[in-house]
Formats: C-alpha cells, structure tokens, sequence
C-alpha cells in the first residue's frame, strides 16, 4: 500500500473542501495519484446526492446583484438542510459565485443556469462537489432576474431574502433613492404584482372565492356574495400590488403618489423577490 503523508492529505483537503479522512481514503484508494483521488470524492459527492435526494433543504442562502451597466439584475437561492452550513462563509461565497455567473450569462431559466460552465464543470455538478464536502443536500432552489433601463437589487440582512426591481429611467434626481426604496418596499410588504392590472386572474378568482366564503361563514344574502367580495378583492389589490401600497418610508402617501412626486414619467417596470420558505 502507498504511504500517503499528511501533507498530500493536507493539499487534497485544500483542493477539494472534504474532509482529511475522506481525502486520506480517496488517495489511499487512488495509490497516490491525485486526480483520481479527486474523482474519487466527485463520486462520493455523487452517492450522497443520490442518499440525500429527499432530504429537506429548507435552509440556504438567497443573494441578489446587478451588472455593471445596471439594467440586468439577478437573484439566486443555494438550498441546504442546515442553517449551521448556510452560515458558513465557503458556502455563502459558492452562492456569490453562481450568482455572478448568471449576472454574466445572463440565462433566461433556472435549468440553463444550472448547465452553464463554473470553473469547468456545470453548476448542477458543482452542487453535487459541494455535497461531497459539506455532507449535506445542496441544490439551485430558484432563480430569478429582472431587465430593464434601471435596475436595483437588494439585499436583506442575513441572507434569507434578496429583491430585484426595475425602473423605466436611468437618468433623473433621485433615481437611485427611489430604486433602493422601492427595492426594500418589496422586500417588506411582498406584492403581488406591480398594479392592479398585473395581477394573475388565477389569484383574482381566489380572492373573490374567499370573499364569498367569508361573507357565507357571517351569515350574509345570497345575493349581497358578489358585491361583498369585489369589496373585499378592491382591499385585497390595495393592500398587495406595489403601486397601491402604502409607501412604507412615509406613511401618508401609496408607491404611485411617491414615483410621481419624483418624475411623472416614471414607472416601475417590474420585480422579482425570493425568500427562504416562502
């Protein structure tokens, strides 16, 4: 049997992220030879995937970021089981790092990105290296991006939840403010579409399903259902598109007030948000 020293164990842990006993076993196994070595512990990866596939992963982290020319923004969600590994700094830079690949590729489905080439192997492969090192189920649990003239992205403290929104104007007083604002609005009221016109009609019939219930449930007419529920649907659309909703940096005035006070002829031309559990 090879003698293999500890510090060949040593440079494999450091190439690779796994742990010293696995690498001592894969270069055992491989007789010394390096490479193989490192199959060897791909594989592994590969096995545990394979054990861990109906693992939760309901941990993770969540980052969002733009190009340099700012009018393409990208968010991207790493799943694991444990909020020890989503913690970890390794596994936050991993995130970091598929996240600049897409803002560079900028793929158009989360099954695209998880094809493209980082540091030679796919994306979808480098989540089974990583579970290889970290012993845990990692996959790409979503991706989203937003193009416009103007976009921000934003970031919460913690890394469970990340926006991306656009606007129509890239020059202007106060285009910046208003896109990091509105970015963090999204963050914290969660809407469901820009404006009232956006809205899915699968969600405009669930609420006007429940409104009908919910007045059926307090003793209500028959006939007063309909009228009861488009009330409660108007609420529903004020309270959950984004330019009806209350500007949460100043009370007083809804999202639409705050972008007309800036220019009159701004306008949001779309969001995306994703957080942990959502």
């Amino acid at each position: 049997m090879v003698n293999i020293k500890a510090a060949e164990v040593n440079d494999l842990r450091k190439m690779t992220g796994a742990g010293m006993m696995d690498c001592k076993k894969a270069l055992i196994e491989s007789d010394g030879d390096v490479e193989k070595a490192i199959d060897i512990l791909r594989k592994k990866g590969q096995k545990i995937a394979a054990k861990r596939a109906d693992r939760a992963a309901s941990e993770g982290v969540v980052l969002a970021g733009a190009n340099d020319a700012g009018d393409y923004a990208a968010i991207v969600m790493v799943n694991c089981e444990t909020d020890f590994v989503a913690q970890n700094q390794d596994f936050i830079d991993f995130t970091k790092s598929i996240l600049e690949l897409a803002i560079a590729k900028t793929p158009k489905t989360l099954e695209e990105l998880n094809g493209l080439d980082l540091n030679g192997r796919s994306v979808e492969e480098n989540m089974r290296d990583q579970m290889g090192k970290i012993g845990e189920s990692i996959k790409l649990g979503a991706y989203e991006f937003v193009e416009s003239a103007e976009v921000f992205a934003y970031n919460h403290q913690g890394n469970r939840l990340a926006t991306a929104l656009g606007l129509n104007m890239t020059d202007g007083e106060n285009i910046s403010q208003v896109g990091h604002e509105l970015a963090m609005q999204v963050a914290a009221m969660n809407p469901v579409a820009v404006d009232k016109n956006d809205v899915e009609q699968s969600i405009i019939d669930k609420e006007i399903e429940i409104g009908k219930d919910q007045a059926r449930q307090e003793g209500k007419a028959e006939d007063m259902l309909d009228k009861i529920a488009m009330g409660k649907l108007n609420k529903f659309l004020k309270d959950n598109t984004l330019m009806n909703q209350v500007f949460i940096r100043e009370g007083k005035k809804i999202v639409r007030d705050y972008l007309a006070e800036t220019n009159k002829d701004l306008s949001i031309t779309g969001f995306k948000r994703l957080m942990l559990g959502a």
